[in-house]
């Protein structure tokens, strides 16, 4: 069943997110190069199969199929002309599944970075960042998401044109918002834990955090910083399953199930509440943290 996203931040205790979507979706075929959220459409069942595994485990919040789902992302592979149609695809899916949960679920539109870098450090204009965002976000809320999650920025400005232009198709679905801290503890624009903080708190968000990066000691670094600020919303924390290292053809990371469980606990007890897995993560290792967490 399905319950507004503001219900579950109610919830005492941590909350379960999911784990990773491609790693998934690359254990299920899909190649590397192809677009995931063209699975949306030409693959639902084995998108709504990663939905149905990480509920199988206890998580409380999914993630929809469509990281790389704005226009700029999806002009790489000529897709740019569907966008509105797979966002909205992956939102259906991941609505479906968690109607049929036996447990109550939160359907989070994901947002990835737009594909470009803002001006003056890259070519593309924030208006033009803005404008790519809205069109993603037109395609999730029409899929009916109950939250917007915008993840794995690295720019502060980025993460700005996200919220703008979600915010100018609706003002009623909740915004989260967190960044990826892998450059030396800040993000590959320069970003600490604490200013990030402090300028995505002005941006009214529903939460904020981190996810990705180079594993979990960095996410609990990074955490630990954000919540010695005390912050007034709730704190994410989305790590990536260890390091990742190439075995032939395959992409390997080295966190363990029991791992992630440890590192599931030690961002609790550090302060986040709203904790998951990224990159490398699957529901093994989901299943670890929900009972680390005494769930």
């Amino acid at each position: 069943m399905r319950i507004p996203f503001l219900d579950l931040l109610t919830q005492e205790g941590p909350i379960l997110l999911d784990g990773a979507m491609g790693t998934m979706l690359f254990q299920s075929g899909l190649e590397h190069g192809g677009a995931p959220e063209l699975w949306n459409v030409e693959a639902p069942e084995k998108v709504r199969a990663v939905h149905q595994a990480y509920i199988d485990v206890g998580s409380q919040l999914i993630l929809t199929n469509t990281f790389g789902g704005t226009p700029l992302r999806l002009e790489m592979h000529k897709l740019d002309g569907r966008t509105e149609e797979l966002n909205r695809a992956g939102a259906e899916l991941a609505g479906h599944a968690a109607e049929q949960a036996d447990h109550a679920i939160v359907v989070a539109g994901s947002l990835g970075p737009s594909g470009g870098i803002l001006e003056p450090y890259g070519e593309m204009a924030y208006d033009e960042a803005v404008a790519s965002f809205r069109r993603q976000v037109d395609g999730l809320v029409e899929g009916g998401v109950d939250v917007l999650w915008i993840e794995t920025m690295s720019d502060l400005g980025e993460v700005r044109a996200a919220v703008e232009g979600a915010r100018a198709v609706t003002n009623e679905v909740p915004i989260v918002a967190t960044m990826t801290f892998d450059t030396h503890g800040r993000t590959m624009m320069g970003v600490t834990p604490e200013q990030a903080l402090q300028e995505m708190s002005a941006l009214d968000l529903a939460a904020l955090g981190a996810n990705c990066g180079n594993g979990t000691q960095e996410i609990e670094t990074v955490i630990g910083k954000m919540a010695d600020l005390k912050p007034d919303r709730p704190l994410v924390a989305k790590a990536n399953a260890g390091i990742p290292h190439v075995e032939g053809d395959l992409v390997i990371y080295d966190a363990t199930p029991e791992i992630m469980a440890g590192y599931a606990q030690k961002v609790f007890e550090l302060g986040a509440k709203l904790i998951g897995g990224c990159c490398g993560s699957t529901p093994a290792h989901l299943a670890a943290m929900n009972r680390a967490l005494d769930r």
